[in-house]
């Protein structure tokens, strides 16, 4: 099985459509996965919301689709950001709404565990973006799957852990080793943060034991723009421009 694995969508429907524009051209996709966080930040929540659904197998609930869906507290977040997901419950359709309120926090399909944050307590949205977060998995490696797919930094970084160890895995692609167990960020199409502002999802193919990421420029200043005109934060589209 072949899987496109997409995160962190952000409302951005120009990096959505562009990136599964790109899996159509490599082809032989057998299913779609989303990790989580559809709306937040960008201007088009309702549609991105709509595309997923009637695309991805499965979708996860992030941390931003469950503060629209009422499923958890976001007060604490800093103010553009709280009007961004308040925005958000307005301009979703009451059918969008219900299937976030719905969706679950994680999945398990053969040796592939998808999460939006860490595969622990998933529901708290911790982050593995650092070594060092990758290394507090050790004491519950047997618990982990063959690989887990995680979105939520926004990174795209990969940890192997063998023994009692954590190593960085720094490659655009390579082939998972039997011995190892593996945590992959896929990154984000709607809202990169290392500097590289091209969408970014993954590509695993469950035979094989591959991995890779798929990156695809877009359109930004058209979302740039409907940011600006929606009366979000400027600079949830400025953002987008240098990938941070």
């Amino acid at each position: 099985m072949r899987y496109a694995i997409i995160s962190d969508i952000h409302g951005n429907i120009e990096a959505l459509e562009a990136i599964l524009a790109r899996f159509e051209q490599i082809g032989g996709i057998d299913e779609y996965f989303c990790l989580g966080d559809i709306v937040g930040y960008g201007a088009e929540p309702d549609a991105c919301c709509s595309r997923v659904r009637e695309l991805c197998k499965v979708t996860l609930l992030g941390n931003h689709d469950a503060a629209v869906a009422g499923r958890m507290d976001y007060s604490y977040y800093y103010p553009a950001a709280r009007e961004a997901l308040d925005w958000c419950v307005d301009k979703l359709s009451p059918d969008n709404m219900a299937w976030l309120k719905a969706l679950p926090y994680t999945h398990r399909v053969e040796h592939v565990e998808l999460s939006h944050g860490s595969p622990f307590q998933p529901e708290e949205y911790d982050y593995i973006f650092a070594l060092e977060q990758a290394r507090d998995l050790i004491q519950q490696k047997a618990d982990l799957a063959d690989v887990t797919f995680i979105g939520h930094s926004h990174l795209p970084k990969v940890f192997a852990l063998s023994g009692e160890e954590a190593m960085d895995v720094v490659a655009p692609k390579f082939s998972l080793k039997p011995d190892m167990k593996y945590v992959i960020t896929v990154g984000s199409v709607g809202q990169p943060r290392d500097y590289d502002p091209r969408a970014c999802a993954g590509l695993y193919d469950t035979e094989a034991r591959r991995f890779e990421y798929v990156r695809v420029e877009y359109d930004i200043e058209t979302q740039r723009q409907k940011i600006i005109d929606a009366g979000l934060a400027h600079n949830f589209g400025t953002r987008l421009l240098l990938g941070i």
